[in-house]
């Protein structure tokens, strides 16, 4: 059997994987070995981060509106906010209002107002 020269094609999949890793520091972007395992830790990484950015940044929009809003009503707060929203069948959600709330808090103090004008206040009594 003859024998078969593969330099060809390795060379071809081990500089797919040096362009990966070109911006590494160190033998993580010199050694095969080593690129491969840093490329897989890499894209764990990046996968797992992609969740977890979400949830960052639904936490910030979240402190937001509840910073800006309580600035105006002690009385008032986030959840009160979001409930009445849901109750009113407004379709605004957490990154619009985090936009509104830092760009122009007077309309998002209109919102809110506008919101609990209309909402019945005997459902809050009643609960408390």
């Amino acid at each position: 059997m003859t024998r078969v020269k593969r330099g060809y094609i390795a060379r071809k999949r081990r500089t797919k994987i040096r362009l990966f890793a070109s911006s590494f520091r160190g033998s993580h972007s010199r050694l095969t070995r080593t690129i491969t395992q840093q490329k897989i830790r890499a894209l764990v990484s990046s996968h797992r981060d992609r969740d977890k950015q979400k949830r960052n940044f639904r936490r910030l929009w979240i402190t937001r509106i509840n910073a800006v809003i309580r600035e105006k009503g002690v009385s008032y707060s986030y959840s009160k906010l979001i409930h009445d929203l849901y109750k009113r069948q407004l379709l605004l959600n957490r990154k619009i209002l985090a936009q509104i709330a830092i760009s122009n808090r007077n309309c998002l103090y209109m919102i809110s107002n506008e919101i609990r004008e209309k909402v019945d206040w005997k459902e809050y009594t009643e609960i408390i």
